[in-house]
This record gives C-alpha cells, sequence and structure tokens, in this order.
C-alpha cells in the first residue's frame, strides 16, 4: 500500500514506496491508482478548496489530478520528490486554471451572454512497498462489487482516459449523473483500501 511520509517519518521509506506505486502506475496496475486515491484524495482536495473556495470545484479538480496520473505515469519522477509533493503541486496548478477559467466566464456572461456558450472548457495546465495479495484481492473484489453504473464509469474515466464529461456522452447519461456516480464509487473504494480486513483477527488469532 501507499504509506503516506507522515506515517513514517522516514524519506527513504517514502521513496521506496513511491518508486514502486508508480512502477505499477506505468504497467496499469488499476489497484495502484486506488490506493494513491485512498491515501492522498483528502489532500488534493483541500489543496483544491482552499484555491477555488469551492468544494464541488475541488471535487473536479481531483478527478482531474487522478486522471492525469493514470493516463500519464512518466510525466511523475519518483527521484525528483515525493507524489505527495507532486499531487500537491499539479492540484495547486489544476485549481488556478479552474479560478481562471471561471473569470474568463463570468467576464465573457458579463460583456455578452450569448458569447459565453462560445468559451470552451479550460484544458489541463502544462503539466511501495508492493501491494499484498489480501489487499490486492480486496480492490479488485470491490471494483467487482461496484453497481455496474458506477463500474462503467470509474472504467471509463479513469481505466480508458476519458474526462468524465466523454463518459457521460458515451454512457448517454447528463453530467451530473456521471459526476455523481464516479464520486460515489471513488469513495467507496477508498474506504474499502483505508481499513482493510486483519487476516489474523480473520482467523481467531
Amino acid at each position: 500500500m501507499v504509506v503516506p511520509v507522515e506515517s513514517t517519518g522516514d524519506t527513504s521509506v517514502q521513496r521506496t514506496a513511491d518508486a514502486e506505486v508508480h512502477r505499477r502506475l506505468v504497467y496499469g496496475d488499476e489497484s495502484a491508482l486506488a490506493e494513491v486515491y485512498a491515501a492522498y484524495g483528502g489532500l488534493v482536495r483541500g489543496v483544491a478548496v482552499r484555491v477555488t473556495r469551492s468544494p464541488a470545484a475541488a471535487e473536479d479538480v481531483a478527478q482531474e489530478v487522478f486522471a492525469h496520473l493514470w493516463s500519464r505515469p512518466y510525466t511523475y519522477d519518483a527521484r525528483r520528490g515525493s507524489l505527495r509533493t507532486w499531487l500537491s503541486v499539479l492540484a495547486h496548478r489544476r485549481a488556478v486554471d479552474w479560478v481562471r477559467s471561471e473569470a474568463r466566464h463570468r467576464k465573457a456572461a458579463g460583456a455578452d451572454d450569448s458569447a459565453l456558450q462560445a468559451i470552451p472548457d479550460a484544458g489541463p495546465g502544462p503539466d511501495e512497498t508492493v501491494v499484498d495479495r489480501e489487499r490486492s484481492l480486496l480492490l479488485h473484489s470491490a471494483l467487482a462489487e461496484l453497481p455496474q453504473p458506477q463500474r462503467e464509469v470509474v472504467h471509463l474515466a479513469y481505466f480508458a482516459g476519458r474526462t468524465y464529461r466523454q463518459a457521460a456522452v458515451e454512457l448517454g447519461i447528463p453530467e451530473g449523473t456521471a459526476k455523481t456516480r464516479l464520486r460515489t464509487a471513488l469513495r467507496a473504494l477508498a474506504e474499502t483500501l483505508a481499513d482493510p480486513p486483519d487476516p489474523a483477527l480473520e482467523r481467531g488469532a
């Protein structure tokens, strides 16, 4: 699992964990993304909400950040800093992009309401330890047990590289519905990974 540096106080342990989870992301290991989200999703949303002052916008920023990590894992280099820091910086940049985009939208709306419809969505800004068998099985079981509508959005938005807007189009559902399903699914996966069952307890040890 991903080990946040605050939990260990050892940067060498963190560097090893970050390098390992990065390797798994590069090889398309879906469980690696869910682990990173469970470890750092709250951090990313916190950074974003401080910049945007909007919980809803912070959720959107977090989805963009983790989608970027999944689709372009090679943009992170564990030798140059921790995954925690990299995600924080990326979240801050995306949040600033959101604020600037909102400012442009408000300016355009004030000048000419019809011009607002012509403004495109803001594009992206420039820019472990090995999981034990129980945790890996737990994650894949959690993915399989998600309701079909949620599982479809997760696979499109994170594992097929779509934005939630593109996923909504492909599935023929409203954007708000796609966003809600994605948030609900990711939170369920994060909760599953945050508190896995202790095998020793299950054996009655």
